[in-house]
């Protein structure tokens, strides 16, 4: 089996996306539960719980099927890592999930 470069790519760019969406998670908790101290808006500490837990969630996924990407292993965890990768800067997570899907093949 030849290795390629289209599974390491995609690797990389799951994780790059993963990083930036579990920080951008981490960021919309921090700055709602800052702005959630402010009286005129009661309901925000759900509404940030809501949007920031699953923003985490997605990105820690796309963090780890990128380094199943990178290890060539689990193609299943791979692309859903990759899919998950979608929800943040889609910009990379739309070549990762070709990438996955190309290469798969190569993945035990």
């Amino acid at each position: 089996m030849e290795k390629t470069w289209k599974p390491t790519t995609a690797g990389i760019l799951s994780i790059i996306a993963g990083a930036m969406q579990t920080i951008g998670g981490i960021v919309v908790a921090v700055v709602g539960g800052t702005i959630t101290r402010l009286p005129a808006i009661p309901m925000m500490p759900r509404i940030v719980g809501i949007i920031a837990i699953p923003i985490i969630i997605l990105g820690i996924v796309a963090i780890v099927g990128g380094i199943y990407a990178l290890k060539r292993k689990v193609w299943g965890l791979a692309l859903a890592g990759c899919i998950c990768s979608l929800f943040g800067p889609w910009f990379l997570g739309v070549p990762a999930i070709i990438f996955v899907a190309m290469g798969k093949g190569e993945f035990e």
